[in-house]
C-alpha cells in the first residue's frame, strides 16, 4: 500500500505514479489520514502515520487501494479532526451562509485537466490600468443583475463585456479562496481564548458572547488552495474559476486576488500559495493583506516577477540595484494616503492644495501605485456625498464599528434627499471625484458600482451584510446613467492622452528644453500657483511634448482647472505654442446628456465664463464653484474668410 520513500512536498493530497500521496504538518506523533467513500460519505480507512513516514514535522503516506475520484479525506490529530489546510477542493458544495462543522469539510482531489488553449496573461502596464474592486457574490447576486448565474464566478463572466465597455482592465476580487463565512464552534471558542472544552460556555452563552455573524468579506484564515465552492454556479469550482480567468484573458483583462494572511504566516508559506494560483489558475496578481507580511521577501521570488503584487509598500532600494529598472514593473504600493486627502479637498477643507498636488502626481520609484477615492471599506462614492456620519446600525454593534472619519460631506442633508439642489450638487461632487481620480497620474481604482452611483445606505463597514446593502443594485445603472456616461467620458479622455499616464513621476522640470516643464501649476497668474491654506483652486498644465500617443506623435497640451471653493474663482490660462489655442472639452458644472457619451463634448462651462465660446487662445477663465474643467490645446483652424492670392501666371479658363 505504501512507498518506501518520503516526498513531503507539495503538502496536501496529490496523485503520483498511480498512488495518492498525503502530506500533512503536525507536531504530534498520533496523527493520520481518514479516507471516506466520496459517494456515500462512509469512512473506509483510518491510516495512522508511522515514525518512518515522518520528516521533521511533516508526515507523508502513499495510498493505492482506491482511485482518487472515488474518495474524500481528512487528517486527524489524536481525537481531533483536521480538514486539510492545503485542500484544493472539498467534496460538497456547502450553501453560502449556512453553518458547517469542521468534520463536514472533506477534501477531494480535483481533476487537473483543463484546456487553456492559447491563453496569454495580458501583463498590462500600470500606466494603462484602470482597476475595479469587486465582491464575486455581491456583484451579481441582486435580481437586477440580469445574469443566469447570480453571485458566482460564472455570473461575473456574464458581466465581463460590461466591464470592458466601462473601461476596466484589471479586476481585484475580494477573497475567493475557501473560508467558513459562519464561524465554527472551534473558531468562536478560540476567539474567547477558551482552549479547554471543560470550560466551554453553553450554546446560548456562546451565541451571546460570539454571535454567529456572517463574514461576508472573508478576511480570515482560510483554505488558500481551494476556490470558494459557494461562489461557483456548478459543482466544480476549480474548473469554473479557470474558465473565468480564461474569459478575462480572452478580453485582454486581468484578475488580481486579495489574499488575507493573519499574523504568523511565513514568507515561504505565502510564496507557496502564490505560486500555486499562478501555475494552476494563471491569475495575474495578488493584493497581499494582513499584519506583518514579509512583502519584500515575497517580492524577491523569481517566479512572481511577471505577476502583479500589491501591498502597502515595497522597499525597492533593497529589491533592485541602484541603477536597475525592472523589465516589468510588477510591484505597486496600495495604501489609503490618497483617499482621505482627496476627499477632504473635495468637500472644501482648507490647507489641502499642497497635499493634493503631491497625491495626484505621486508614483514611487521602480513600481506602480494604486490610488482610489472609494473601496470595499468606508463609504461608497455616492455615499460620501450623501452622508457625513457612518450608519452601521444594521451590523448589530450599536454603530461602534467602522471608521469614525470618512472625509465626507452630505451636501446639506443627511441621507437620501428629494431636494433638486441637493441632488444636483451631489451629482456634481461625484463628477468632481471621478475627474480628480482619473486625472491623477498613478493607477486609478474604483469599487464596484461607483461608476453609476451605487449606495450602501451609509454603512461604511458592511462586513456582515449579505443582502441588498452590499449586493449591487443594477437598477441604478439606468437611474444614474448620466453619472455612468460621465465616467466613460473621463476614461476615454485618459486613454486618449498618454501625458496623463506616465510610467514615472513627473519631475516638474523642462528637461527637454522645450520651453515647458512636464508638469506645472498655475494660479490667478500663469506660472504662479497660490497654495496658501485658504486657497482651494489651482490650474495644472500637462505638457504633451513629454508623451507620445498611439501613433507615435506628440500628445496634446492639457489644462486641468480645479476649484473646490463654494464661490467662483479665476485662473490664468498659460500661453500655448504658436498656432494653437485652448478648447474646453469637459466641465463638471454640466450634467452630460442621458443619451450617451458620444453626445457629450463639454460645451461652455457656465454663464459666468468670461468667453462665450468654448475655444480660448489665452486668457483667464472663471471656474464655477466646486467644479473642474479640462482644456485641450488644439491647432488654430485656418480662417475660411481669407482667400488665396491669385497667381497672375495662371490664365483664366
Amino acid at each position: 500500500m505504501f512507498s518506501n520513500y518520503i516526498k513531503p512536498y507539495p503538502l496536501g493530497a496529490y496523485v503520483e505514479d498511480g498512488a495518492i500521496r498525503f502530506s500533512f504538518i503536525s507536531k504530534k506523533s498520533d496523527c493520520g489520514v481518514l479516507i471516506y467513500d466520496r459517494t456515500s460519505g462512509k469512512r473506509l480507512y483510518k491510516l495512522p502515520f508511522t515514525a518512518k513516514e515522518r520528516v521533521g514535522n511533516i508526515h507523508c503516506k502513499y495510498f493505492r487501494d482506491l482511485p482518487a475520484c472515488r474518495i474524500s479525506y481528512q487528517f486527524y490529530e489524536e481525537n481531533c479532526i483536521v480538514p486539510d489546510p492545503n485542500a484544493r477542493m472539498f467534496d460538497q458544495k456547502h450553501p453560502y451562509g449556512k453553518e458547517r462543522k469542521l468534520h463536514d469539510l472533506k477534501a477531494v482531489i480535483p481533476e487537473s485537466e483543463f484546456d487553456w488553449q492559447d491563453d496569454v496573461r495580458p501583463r498590462i502596464p500600470y500606466e494603462d490600468c484602470i482597476c475595479y474592486c469587486a465582491h464575486v457574490r455581491g456583484f451579481t447576486k441582486h435580481s437586477s443583475s440580469g445574469v443566469a448565474h447570480r453571485g458566482t464566478f460564472a455570473g461575473l463572466v456574464e458581466k465581463l463585456d460590461y466591464l470592458k465597455q466601462t473601461g476596466i482592465t484589471t479586476v481585484e476580487l475580494q477573497p475567493v479562496y475557501e473560508f467558513t463565512e459562519i464561524p465554527t464552534e472551534e473558531e468562536r471558542r478560540a476567539q474567547l481564548g477558551m482552549r479547554d472544552a471543560t470550560h466551554m460556555p453553553g450554546a446560548a452563552d456562546l451565541d451571546r458572547l460570539v454571535p454567529k455573524k456572517i463574514n461576508y468579506w472573508g478576511y480570515k484564515q482560510g483554505y488558500y488552495y481551494a476556490p470558494k465552492a459557494s461562489y461557483a454556479a456548478g459543482d466544480d469550482a476549480c474548473r469554473e474559476f479557470k474558465e473565468m480567468v480564461h474569459a478575462f484573458h480572452q478580453r485582454g483583462m486581468e484578475v488580481v486576488m486579495q489574499l488575507y494572511f493573519p499574523k504568523g504566516f511565513t514568507a515561504l508559506e505565502i510564496i507557496y500559495v502564490l505560486r500555486y494560483w499562478v501555475l494552476e489558475y494563471r491569475v495575474d496578481g495578488f493584493h497581499l493583506m494582513g499584519p506583518d507580511i514579509p512583502a519584500d521577501v515575497i517580492a524577491s521570488e523569481p517566479m512572481l516577477a511577471e505577476t502583479k503584487l500589491w501591498y502597502y509598500y515595497f522597499d525597492t532600494d533593497k529589491l533592485y540595484e541602484r541603477d536597475e529598472m525592472p523589465e516589468y514593473r510588477n510591484l505597486a504600493a496600495y495604501s489609503d494616503e490618497y483617499i482621505y486627502s482627496m476627499r477632504k479637498y473635495l468637500k472644501g477643507d482648507e490647507n489641502m492644495l499642497e497635499t493634493v498636488l503631491t497625491q495626484m502626481r505621486k508614483i514611487p520609484p521602480k513600481m506602480g501605485r494604486i490610488h482610489y477615492m472609494s473601496n470595499y471599506f468606508g463609504l461608497t462614492l455616492k455615499d460620501m456625498v450623501c452622508y457625513e456620519r457612518k450608519h452601521n446600525e444594521a451590523n448589530g454593534e450599536d454603530n461602534r464599528d467602522g471608521n469614525d472619519f470618512n472625509g465626507s460631506w452630505n451636501c446639506g442633508e443627511e441621507g437620501p434627499s428629494k431636494r433638486k439642489k441637493v441632488q444636483a450638487l451631489r451629482n456634481k461632487q461625484i463628477r468632481n471625484a471621478m475627474t480628480m481620480l482619473l486625472m491623477s497620474q498613478s493607477t486609478p481604482l474604483i469599487f464596484m458600482g461607483d461608476e453609476f452611483g451605487n449606495s450602501q445606505r451609509g454603512n461604511n463597514n458592511p462586513y456582515c451584510q449579505d443582502n441588498n446593502v452590499t449586493w449591487l443594485d443594477w437598477n441604478d445603472l439606468k437611474k444614474n446613467e448620466c453619472i455612468y456616461a460621465f465616467w466613460k467620458k473621463m476614461v476615454e479622455l485618459r486613454r486618449e492622452h498618454a501625458v496623463l499616464r506616465p510610467a514615472k513621476e513627473n519631475r516638474i522640470m523642462d528637461y527637454l528644453s522645450c520651453g515647458y516643464p512636464d508638469l506645472s501649476y498655475h494660479g490667478e497668474n500663469a506660472w504662479r500657483p497660490r497654495t496658501e491654506s485658504y486657497n482651494r483652486h489651482i490650474g495644472i498644465l500637462y505638457c504633451g511634448k513629454y508623451a507620445k500617443n498611439t501613433k507615435g506623435e506628440e500628445d496634446a497640451f492639457l489644462y486641468f482647472a480645479l476649484n473646490m471653493y463654494w464661490e467662483k474663482r479665476n485662473l490664468a490660462m498659460p500661453k500655448l505654442p504658436a498656432g494653437m489655442k485652448w478648447k474646453l472639452v469637459l466641465s463638471t458644472e454640466e450634467m452630460p446628456p442621458a443619451t450617451g457619451i458620444e453626445e457629450f463634448s463639454g460645451g461652455t462651462a457656465s454663464a459666468d465664463h468670461e468667453k462665450t465660446t468654448d475655444e480660448i487662445k489665452e486668457s483667464k477663465i472663471q471656474v464655477p464653484p466646486r467644479s473642474c474643467m479640462i482644456y485641450v490645446g488644439v491647432p488654430v483652424a485656418p480662417d475660411k474668410k481669407k482667400r488665396k492670392k491669385r497667381d497672375p501666371g495662371v490664365q483664366n479658363a
